[in-house]
């Protein structure tokens, strides 16, 4: 294998391995800029994995499941929403129920419907946009499927929306001072509601991603952690749209390097190496890109008045 060849086939698996964290992390901006800290990306990225497979294979129509898929990721993020704005449960708490308890359902799932996941999916297939699949190394831009190009558009149109738009000052408004917020006419409840919701929408898709592009298969918990490592990613992009999915790929290519230094068979043993995704997470979660500053109001329960 030549040089370019490897370093084609390299950034490649890391556009695999970083779009299911970016649609995750992307969602968890929404969330979190509300001032709800979404600890189950995790299972709304199983939860999209799930349903899409289940729907393509009942349906054999990815699109269907797809959008069934969105569906279920949105509902989720509104039950997350209603326990924590409306019951106030703790949102750490409330996160780590939705995910324990997505794990249980999609693993019996599996078993029931995916024969512990031995049967193939129909799969999102890629578009030769422009017919430029051939050039070198670029051409693998041109020849991905439909998330990954919905992807691309999405990072700027919702920096734009967050940052532009009136409704992205409302939600920053709400994250950050939500009594002031309360008390210039904003619902604040409304606007949790919807951004939490637009965030299971988002992570459900990068689950749809795992299922019906990255590996065309289900299996039990095969979300893998990509939701926390999406949290730690939102943290070392600051809550801002671009650096949160540089920060992606950052992981992603992380992944991707520990997969082929395993195919190298050098004398390290393979726990050491899955465990560098992690330690890279670990390292933006203890400050290495510099001091975060989340929104002010993350993680806290609404006071009364707002």
């Amino acid at each position: 294998m030549t040089n370019i060849d490897f370093f084609s086939d390299y950034l490649s698996a890391t556009i695999r391995l970083s779009v299911p964290l970016a649609f995750a992390a992307l969602g968890g901006i929404f969330s979190e800029r509300s001032g709800i800290l979404n600890i189950a990306l995790e299972g709304m990225l199983l939860t999209g994995a799930f349903v899409s497979a289940a729907v393509s294979i009942s349906t054999e129509n990815v699109w269907i499941g797809t959008l069934v898929a969105i569906f279920a990721g949105g509902i989720l993020g509104l039950i997350h929403a209603y326990l924590c704005v409306s019951l106030k449960v703790n949102q750490l708490v409330s996160g780590l129920a939705i995910n324990l308890a997505v794990s249980g359902l999609t693993a019996y799932g599996a078993r029931v419907l995916f024969d512990s996941g031995t049967i193939a999916l129909p799969g999102i297939e890629t578009i030769n946009f422009l017919g430029l699949k051939d050039l070198p190394i670029l051409g693998i831009f041109f020849n991905q499927d439909l998330l990954f190009y919905l992807l691309l558009l999405l990072i700027p149109v919702s920096t734009y929306i967050i940052f532009n738009t009136s409704w992205g000052l409302a939600l920053r408004a709400v994250g950050e001072y939500p009594q002031a917020a309360a008390t210039a006419g904003i619902s604040v409840s409304l606007a949790r509601y919807l951004s939490v919701g637009f965030s299971g929408c988002l992570a459900s898709l990068g689950g749809v991603y795992l299922a019906l592009v990255h590996v065309k298969f289900f299996t039990e918990g095969m979300s893998s952690g990509k939701g926390f490592i999406a949290l730690a990613a939102i943290i070392f992009g600051r809550w801002h749209p671009v650096n949160t999915v540089l920060a992606c790929l950052l992981f992603g290519a992380t992944e991707a390097l520990q997969l082929r230094v395993q195919a190298f068979n050098l004398n390290i043993p393979y726990q050491f190496l899955e465990m560098l995704p992690y330690v890279i997470a670990l390292l933006a979660l203890i400050g290495l890109a510099g001091k975060s500053t989340p929104p002010a109001a993350l993680g806290k329960e609404r006071e009364a008045g707002e």
